[in-house]
């Protein structure tokens, strides 16, 4: 079991989840139960599966959780673009939270890795 809060990938996802959340906040009203919902859902799922996954009792369950936590950021990065081809994000932006979620899926493939070398 590892604690969590201690994870860079934890903290570097709870930071993406942050900026999402305060990008999204501008998105149409129309947007609320579509695309700003489904995004925001998607950046919340990424350190929520870390987090579960931290506390399961083995590295394979910790793996699968990390699997599910990935697939949530290329969703994100799949609605991102969504979202900027609609119009209701700014190419910096987008930018700037693609650099981020890009880290994370490489920091997320990178712990798998390590887990995987420890079983």
């Amino acid at each position: 079991m590892h604690n969590f809060k201690e994870l860079i990938i934890w903290k570097e996802a709870m930071e993406l989840a942050k900026a999402v959340y305060e990008a999204s906040s501008s998105f149409p009203a129309n947007e609320k139960y579509g695309l700003t919902s489904q995004i925001n859902r998607s950046a919340v799922s990424v350190p929520s599966n870390i987090a579960e996954g931290a506390g399961r009792g083995s590295d394979k369950e910790f793996n699968q959780f990390l699997n599910i936590a990935l697939g949530s950021a290329f969703e994100l990065e799949t609605q991102l673009l969504l979202a900027q081809a609609f119009g209701f994000i700014h190419e910096v932006k987008l930018n700037e939270l693609l650099g981020q979620l890009r880290k994370i899926q490489r920091m997320i493939d990178g712990f798998k890795k390590k887990l995987n070398k420890r079983e």
